[in-house]
């Protein structure tokens, strides 16, 4: 409540609201930032080696993960589903990077799943944070005269 950026879906608040009128193509556009973010968090902490095996292993654990997102948005999908229970990441076609290869399933979730909000407030702030900091000085002077 009071977040600018969703903890869990990590839409906006403005999205979040009117998400029931948003059209095909903005919820679309929507979601393609949301992967682009994701993607680019995912892929500094874990590698895609088997990409089949991935597949295999969400269809296999019946993990809710749209077929059209990438496999780095997948491999975050099967995460947050079942880290606790993922003893090896090589078992579902996943390698963690070097520096964060003695990290668990579930610590590697949580690192990814904190770095996706900074980055989804970080994008909040430079498209909407000058709009709303604008309208604030202006508001102040109003009340000022």
């Amino acid at each position: 409540m009071g977040d600018r950026v969703c903890r869990g879906c990590k839409r906006f608040a403005h999205e979040v609201i009117d998400w029931n009128r948003y059209t095909h193509a903005q919820k679309s556009a929507v979601d393609s930032r949301l992967q682009q973010l994701l993607t680019q968090v995912v892929q500094s902490y874990v590698a895609v080696v088997d990409g089949e095996l991935l597949q295999r292993q969400i269809a296999r654990h019946k993990i809710a993960s749209a077929a059209h997102r990438n496999l780095h948005c997948r491999a975050y999908d099967l995460l947050r589903a079942g880290a606790s229970q993922m003893l090896r990441l090589q078992d579902f076609g996943l390698q963690a990077r070097y520096d964060v290869n003695k990290r668990s399933a579930t610590q590697l979730k949580e690192a990814i799943d904190a770095d996706f909000r900074v980055l989804s407030e970080a994008y909040y702030q430079r498209y909407f944070g000058v709009a709303e900091r604008v309208a604030e000085r202006v508001y102040v002077r109003c009340q000022n005269r």
